[in-house]
């Protein structure tokens, strides 16, 4: 008679539960949105439209520097990660400080850190802040938005109800503050090979500058979903 070894699983039918997969670290849970904008072009306008169309939560300079400076939030944000976002995230940040892509500052390093967990959720909209030279290329779409200067400090002026003379100023401020916080990164730059679209938005207006990202955004969607696919080539 053969012995009966105990805690052994059965050679035949029910094997018990099957051991829970390993997250994968390989990709984040979906698609993020990084929009980069000359002060004055209206990019955050354009970003909050297209937040609408895709129903994507939008991140803008206000909504990070709140979540930067507030812990509870930040605790709130880790916990709702879905399974192996938080190792994504923390694996992607270790992979950008040991390539020195951004400064060794405390600041600098918890900013991309938010910015990292975030895209780890996908779906993901982030205005500003240098997201898309920090963010994984194959997971994110950059977009740049420009226009001329006569219009861009049109619109501060009728923004902020300022003369024509500071306007311009005001302009050229925010974008000596914009260098000055990207210079914590090496790689930035307004080279148009840098985005995947550069849009005028003076010459297309918002709504079209909208409707040519979403449709980006959907054309990249379905292409990732392709080749995930297990019936692909």
């Amino acid at each position: 008679m053969t012995d009966i070894v105990e805690n052994q699983p059965p050679r035949h039918g029910y094997r018990g539960e099957p051991a829970a997969p390993t997250p994968s670290l390989t990709r984040p849970h979906g698609l993020t949105l990084a929009v980069s904008r000359e002060v004055g072009s209206r990019g955050g306008s354009i970003a909050r439209r297209v937040a609408e169309r895709l129903g994507w939560q939008l991140f803008d300079q206000e909504a990070l520097d709140f979540l930067t400076r507030d812990s509870v939030a930040r605790e709130e944000l880790h916990a709702e990660l879905p399974a192996g976002a938080k190792e994504w995230a923390e694996f992607q940040l270790a992979r950008l400080i040991s390539k020195n892509v951004i400064a060794q500052g405390a600041d600098a390093i918890d900013t991309v850190g938010l910015m990292l967990a975030l895209a780890a959720r996908g779906e993901t909209i982030i205005v500003g802040r240098g997201a898309g030279f920090v963010l994984p290329a194959k997971t994110t779409l950059h977009v740049r938005v420009v226009a001329p200067i006569q219009q861009r400090t049109a619109y501060m002026a009728d923004l902020l109800r300022l003369s024509p003379t500071d306007a311009a100023a005001e302009v050229a401020g925010r974008e000596q503050r914009r260098r000055e916080y990207l210079s914590h990164f090496v790689t930035p730059t307004t080279e148009a090979t840098a985005f995947d679209m550069v849009l005028n938005s003076a010459r297309l207006g918002v709504e079209a500058c909208a409707t040519l990202i979403e449709h980006a955004v959907c054309d990249r969607h379905a292409g990732e979903t392709a080749r995930e696919s297990p019936d692909a080539a």
